[in-house]
């Protein structure tokens, strides 16, 4: 199985992840995945299973006599809860024109190139999009498709010495639990690469740091017909609170390695009310900043009202992998090298959210990411470059056996 067909074939599977789910993983469909993974992986005889939280593990041994470092290839299953990832319907765009894409004319959805530029780099290029009405599933599963293409060559060729390769499929990485129970000493390798990013080419190690703030506003309920000077509405609670948070450090306006507060959830009625915000920052002080905007804001919430209006919970979620890597920099550098060696020049790109790479870095698996040729994450707007997908197949099969 080629690795386009691995991809159109892994995005049939409904893999999507529930962030207000308190099972692990947080939906039982990953598992679905999970299953078919395996028994591909040993289908090609490589010793592989699935434990009971949902990880996927398999090993391929070396084939040289050389002392070379074990590295894990790592890929998440889930795709994001920020759109439907059921009954997805690819389709396959041949030599792009540069134009405008009619994703679904019934709904007038298009993938339109002043919106999205990334797409005047894919002019003559093959493009896999959606049909306007679910996510495409490249972040993640072109990594995995990519991951496992690479199992199939090393398994049937054997002119490529390579040394040992973990292969690890992850579920949960869109909300922010994709290693909560993932054991290391299982996984037992050197370093790693998550093939989790965008643009081939690109190599991220840095991140965000991350934090999740839950708001519970509390209000005093009374009859609209009597309420003068006695309600408090919680809904207008959560609206002040909103506006008492800077108005630049919005995601919608800002870029690079500007951080941003996203207010991503708000119900209630007019006695209780609830938002969620992601905090996310590179800089470690400006994150910090940004958790206190949200204290300052409580405090003066409470002042003005006379009653603790306002339950604010801060959680990190994890931090900015670059700290962590300063001192396993080789393992970037061969990165470098084997992108270089296709004829691209690296693209050091940060990563304006997060990858399970963050996460394990900072649990003892330095682990930087690399791009695989999909773009504009997260929604119908999703698509992948299958050139792009095919070029970064090849700089990590150059990169592994560049251990050698």
């Amino acid at each position: 199985m080629k690795l386009i067909e691995r991809f159109l074939h892994y995005v049939s599977y409904d893999t999507q992840s529930d962030p207000k789910s308190t099972t692990y993983p947080s939906t039982e469909k990953q598992k679905r995945l999970g299953e078919a993974l395996v028994k591909e992986l040993q289908e090609l005889g490589v010793p592989a299973s699935m434990d009971e939280f949902g990880y996927v593990i398999g090993r391929i041994p070396s084939n040289t006599t050389k002392q070379v470092p074990s590295i894990a290839l790592i890929a998440h299953m889930d795709t994001s809860p920020d759109a439907s990832g059921k009954d997805i319907k690819p389709r396959i765009v041949e030599k792009y024109d540069g134009g405008v894409i009619v994703l679904n004319p019934q709904q007038q959805i298009h993938l339109d190139p002043a919106v999205f530029p990334s797409l005047q780099r894919h002019i003559g290029s093959d493009l896999i999009v959606t049909d306007g009405t679910t996510l495409l599933g490249a972040d993640d599963k072109l990594g995995i498709a990519i991951i496992m293409n690479l199992v199939e060559v090393f398994q049937t060729s054997n002119n490529l010495p390579h040394g040992e390769v973990v292969v690890v499929f992850t579920p949960d990485e869109e909300v922010g639990r994709g290693t909560d129970y993932l054991d290391l000493l299982k996984v037992n390798a050197d370093f790693g690469y998550t093939l989790d990013g965008s643009r081939v080419g690109e190599i991220a190690y840095e991140n965000f740091n991350a934090a999740k703030a839950v708001l519970q506003f509390h209000g005093k309920s009374v009859h609209p017909g009597s309420a003068k000077n006695k309600m408090v509405n919680a809904l207008r609670l959560a609206m002040e609170f909103d506006q008492l948070l800077p108005l630049q450090d919005r995601p919608e306006l800002t870029e690079g390695y500007e951080g941003f507060n996203h207010l991503h959830d708000m119900h209630g009625i007019t006695e209780k009310a609830t938002t969620e915000y992601i905090i996310r920052n590179h800089d470690a002080i400006l994150f910090e900043k940004q958790k206190e905007d949200f204290r300052k804001a409580t405090a003066f919430l409470h002042q003005k009202y006379g009653y603790n209006c306002v339950d604010c919970t801060i959680t990190n979620s994890y931090f900015n992998m670059k700290e962590a890597l300063k001192d396993h920099m080789h393992i970037v550098e061969a990165a470098k090298q084997a992108i270089r060696h296709h004829g691209i020049d690296p693209y050091i790109e940060p990563i304006r959210g997060g990858t399970d790479g963050a996460r394990l870095t900072y649990m003892g698996l330095p682990c930087p990411n690399l791009g695989t040729g999909g773009y504009s994450f997260h929604g119908p707007f999703e698509y992948v470059s299958i050139q792009e997908a095919m070029t970064a197949y090849e700089i990590v099969k150059t990169l592994i056996c560049s251990y050698v």
